[in-house]
């Protein structure tokens, strides 16, 4: 995408006929209706390997995606992707040819990684054919959202912008 790439990138995959699986997708459609024009966010439904150029040029990625670990449906889990790797039997479950497991490690192995890539995971319970998300995770979407917006609003109040000019 070249030298117009933001720095700060949030993305929401998934598939939105998969029911639970197009959590992150939700996530980013809500974020972006919220958030500043200036904030890059990505709602994403193709193939998870392409991220690798969606990203080129982005110092802090945020990625959103269902979970499948036959974990509590709903549960919210924060990994930092830069430091490790992402425990395989989450995020298992995939349509697509490469997952984001296995693009992140591409990703790291050719030293295309952001500096920052934090995913949010959540678990789904339904993934059979159909749109809408489950009450659970619907709910657990909305609580992702307001983390994220809420970071995002801190990065635009006058306090946040004169600390940076005083740090910089």
């Amino acid at each position: 995408m070249g030298s117009r790439q933001p720095r700060r990138l949030v993305i929401g995959i998934g598939n939105p006929l998969r029911r639970d699986d197009g959590c992150g997708l939700e996530v980013a459609r809500r974020l972006r209706d919220q958030a500043p024009p200036a904030e890059a966010i990505l709602v994403w439904e193709g193939e998870p390997i392409a991220l690798l150029d969606r990203w080129d040029g982005a110092t802090e990625v945020v990625v959103v995606d269902a979970t499948a670990s036959c974990g509590s449906p709903g549960a919210i889990r924060r990994f930092n992707a830069t430091r490790r790797t992402l425990p395989a039997r989450l995020f298992s479950l995939s349509s697509h040819a490469v997952g984001l497991g296995e693009t992140i490690e591409t990703a790291r192995a050719l030293g295309r990684l952001p500096a920052s890539l934090i995913v949010y995971g959540i678990e789904g319970s339904d993934f059979g054919l159909g749109v809408g998300l489950t009450a659970e995770v619907e709910r657990s979407a909305s609580r992702v959202v307001d983390r994220l917006s809420a970071r995002i609003r801190a990065r635009y109040s006058p306090v946040t912008r004169s600390r940076r000019a005083v740090t910089a």
